[in-house]
């Protein structure tokens, strides 16, 4: 069985961007998260341990987003990713979405988003 836990629109303020004031004024950020594993076992024994935390993910991800300012979400994206897969064994599979609101591109947009999907085999 193929089952997935999502983590939709957490949001954050931090600071990056391509441009000086993007990040030295920041702006808002949102991320999803999916992770996809069995957790059959889990959910069938209602055990924490047996599945993924996603309170420990959620901490993970803001710790990504904070540590150090980037030029591209893109590499936000991946570095969540990597990072995912290597500290989670059970996971085969994540998809991370980060949107950035208030884009500096000189028209009207709601945000930007760059996505990635990295799988355990790949």
């Amino acid at each position: 069985m193929r089952s997935v836990i999502r983590i939709q629109d957490a949001v954050f303020y931090a600071y990056h961007g391509a441009m000086s004031e993007e990040q030295s004024i920041g702006g808002k950020y949102e991320a999803d998260v999916e992770l996809y594993f069995d957790f059959t076992d889990a959910a069938e024994n209602d055990d924490l341990k047996k599945t993924v935390n996603y309170q420990q993910v959620y901490n993970y991800i803001e710790k990504k987003i904070n540590e150090k300012k980037y030029y591209l979400i893109e590499t936000i994206a991946v570095k969540i990713a990597n990072g995912l897969l290597r500290d989670y064994p059970q996971l085969d599979k994540v998809t991370v979405r980060i949107r950035k609101s208030n884009v500096p591109i000189g028209g009207v947009i709601k945000h930007v988003e760059a996505e990635v999907t990295k799988a355990r085999n790949e």
